[in-house]
């Protein structure tokens, strides 16, 4: 049985990660419109990025533990990524079938859909594909890297100016500039804390990395999406909630994974390749197709389906692969 401090470690050290995050993608935004970022540019780099700062965080974290020989590589590398796939699962089907239950009717655009949807996809194949061989070296983590350079680019060229960021300008661009930074130093310190509590649950669980960092990190790294899909349905804004799932969605695989990866690489779970990568997939094109179908209309009854789909990928990982 796990010990009462190890938990309290990993309990503690996940809310203060969340918080951190928060604060931080606050900030950012913020900064953003004080300097007149095009909204859709803010959506899609500067609250996909924020939000995804804890995958980013416990990455580098992760990667410079294994560098310095603090960190186990095979258990590190599997609890990142498991933890990386766990939340971008997480915001695909959890979070965007609460968003659609929440919010009631909403239609996918076949501009969101081409621009938001597809990309999420192709960033998922592109993960796959690198890494079926089971590592992920550095040359495949900077083609992550520029994957994700190239969709920036391609957003500030071609996408409209068609969402409402719910935030207002900076005031002091001195002041928040010092608090975001600061609150990522915190992000990057709990997510050092929250890997070596995972590591010691693995051993007194007896459960594979890349389980655990799917329940425990997974989950709480989606809740900084979570907090902008409530706030975004509050504000009736849900292109933001949209924007920033799916974006989330392209960031974690593509910036997370390769900034980890350029510094430490990594050994890919089997897990990973043949349960997390295909499932996230499948059920991505499936729900592409049947919306597509339905001229992009989506409604609480497709939320329910994406919830369950989500329990169904947790236990069915459970299940085949428990030990990984």
């Amino acid at each position: 049985m796990p010990s009462v401090g190890t938990l309290l470690s990993l309990a503690l050290s996940l809310v203060v990660l969340v918080w951190a995050s928060r604060i931080a993608v606050d900030r950012l935004v913020k900064l953003a419109q004080r300097f007149d970022v095009p909204d859709v540019l803010v959506a899609v780099t500067v609250i996909s990025l924020g939000t995804s700062l804890p995958e980013i965080g416990t990455h580098l974290s992760a990667s410079a533990g294994i560098l310095a020989g603090q960190l186990d590589y095979g258990v590190a590398s599997a609890t990142v990524l498991g933890g990386n796939l766990g939340s971008s699962v997480a915001q695909q089907l959890l979070l965007f079938g609460t968003f659609l239950l929440a919010y009631g009717r909403f239609t996918l655009t076949p501009t969101l859909r081409r621009d938001y949807y597809v990309p999420m996809l192709l960033a998922a194949a592109l993960l796959l594909g690198l890494s079926v061989d089971g590592t992920l070296g550095r040359l495949d983590a900077l083609a992550l890297l520029g994957a994700y350079a190239a969709y920036t680019y391609w957003s500030f060229e071609h996408r409209p100016r068609t969402m409402n960021v719910p935030d207002t300008a900076s005031t002091d661009v001195g002041r928040d500039t010092a608090v975001s930074l600061a609150a990522m130093v915190v992000v990057l310190g709990a997510a050092f804390v929250a890997l070596a509590a995972v590591e010691d649950l693995v051993a007194d669980l007896a459960l594979g990395g890349s389980m655990a960092g799917v329940v425990t990190i997974g989950l709480a790294s989606a809740l900084p999406e979570l907090s902008t899909v409530l706030e975004s349905v509050r504000r009736k804004a849900p292109n933001v909630a949209v924007g920033t799932l799916v974006g989330s969605n392209v960031v974690n695989p593509l910036v997370a994974v390769g900034l980890g990866g350029v510094i430490s690489t990594y050994r890919v779970p089997p897990a990973v390749v043949w349960w997390d990568l295909p499932f996230k997939l499948v059920a991505g094109v499936a729900f592409l197709a049947w919306v597509t179908r339905n001229g992009g209309r989506v409604r609480r009854r497709d939320g329910t389906a994406l919830v369950v789909a989500y329990f169904v990928y947790v236990v069915g990982r459970l299940l085949l692969y428990p030990g990984q």
